[in-house]
């Protein structure tokens, strides 16, 4: 007979439970992952500034926004750092245990082997943290705009193995992160 390869099959919404679960022995770590992103949401923009100013005309401030809704049972997160566009939503958010931050540091220090050292450090750089926004929330909404671009995204999910991305609106840059508490 001859060989034969398979994916492994996989209940998302399963995994991402365990995964979470495994990882995090309090709920309340969800704000913390969900404001390291944002802090390095901003860190990597004011970078990137650096060489292209262009990216933070008009709005050069950063900053991370909390706010509650009791009523309508929402956290939101809000940042003005580098937003992602409808590919970085798919390589990020779209695949679990991807860290857009450590794609970004191997992409720096390939740089940075011409260039000497990097004076850059970004806390999120394992790719799950996003994920324990699930142990609190029935949906998670995040809707982006990539500094630089025009266009913004709607991403979407209730973290049982299926998420949605779709257009936007969005007047400037960065990302804001909404939980649909349980």
């Amino acid at each position: 007979a001859a060989k034969e390869t398979y994916s492994f099959q996989t209940e998302v919404g399963r995994l991402l439970d365990i995964v979470a679960g495994s990882l995090y022995s309090n709920r309340e770590i969800f704000l913390r992952e969900l404001v390291s992103n944002a802090s390095d949401a901003c860190d990597r923009l004011r970078y990137l500034a650096i060489t292209s100013p262009s990216l933070v005309e008009g709005d050069q401030q950063f900053r991370i926004e909390i706010s509650l809704d009791a009523k309508a049972k929402t956290i939101t997160i809000r940042d003005n750092g580098v937003g992602m566009n409808h590919d970085d939503l798919l390589e990020t958010l779209g695949t679990i245990a991807r860290s857009g931050t450590a794609a970004y540091l191997e992409t720096l220090d390939k740089g940075d082997k011409k260039n000497g050292k990097r004076d850059l450090s970004l806390i999120g750089q394992f790719g799950v943290g996003f994920y324990s926004a699930f142990m609190v929330s029935d949906r998670v909404d995040v809707v982006t705009r990539k500094a630089g671009e025009a266009e913004a995204w709607l991403w979407s999910s209730d973290g049982k193995g299926e998420f949605s991305i779709e257009p936007a609106e969005r007047d400037e840059r960065g990302t804001t992160v909404t939980l649909h508490i349980k």
